[in-house]
């Protein structure tokens, strides 16, 4: 069901406390721990977005010691996960690249704890998954959220994730696992 899945992490543009629009630094746990989510649930590649060459750099370094180098020797499952993660300078980048790859459309869908206007929900959009008519391609933001203009241009805006009570504040690995599970998760 979720061959036709692809992730997007951008860090530009992104917001900040201020709600300014920035351009947030790359962190190593978010690629290793959303490169294994997006294995494990099947999603066909991951983007992480950065405009700046010096993360850029940093980000094809990391995947290259766990793909060719001595961390892919001690820890093929790892490799596995990282050998499907790709740099990209701006979101048209990536969506470019699923374009080539694919031989249909290719639907944004921005993600957030706070989107406001009109949402699909995750069964909603566990369906236009299954039917497999486009590629998806899910945008995570990092910072404070993605930026509105990202939001605007979207497809679809997935409904927040939301826990029982008012804090929601989830990391965006922890957000990218759950949505990953509400999406294209077994369910019995």
């Amino acid at each position: 069901m979720s061959g036709r899945l692809y992730i997007a992490l951008l860090h530009y543009p992104v917001l900040d406390r201020q709600r300014r629009v920035i351009t947030s630094a790359v962190t190593n746990a978010d690629i290793h721990d959303i490169a294994r989510a997006a294995r494990t649930y099947g999603v066909r590649r991951s983007f992480i977005v950065t405009p700046i060459a010096e993360q850029a750099d940093l980000v094809n370094a990391i995947i290259g010691h766990w793909t060719r180098g001595a961390g892919g020797v001690l820890n093929p499952s790892r490799r596995e996960a990282l050998e499907a993660v790709e740099v990209a300078g701006t979101l048209e980048d990536a969506v470019g690249a699923i374009a080539r790859q694919e031989s249909r459309p290719v639907m944004t869908v921005a993600t957030g704890a706070r989107l406001e206007g009109p949402s699909t929900s995750h069964g909603r959009m566990r369906d236009l998954l299954k039917a497999g008519e486009s590629a998806h391609v899910l945008l995570f933001g990092t910072g404070w959220g993605l930026a509105g203009e990202v939001i605007e241009r979207s497809h679809y805006r997935l409904e927040p994730l939301a826990g029982p009570g008012p804090y929601n504040h989830l990391s965006v690995r922890s957000a990218v696992a759950v949505t990953l599970d509400r999406l294209v998760g077994n369910r019995s």
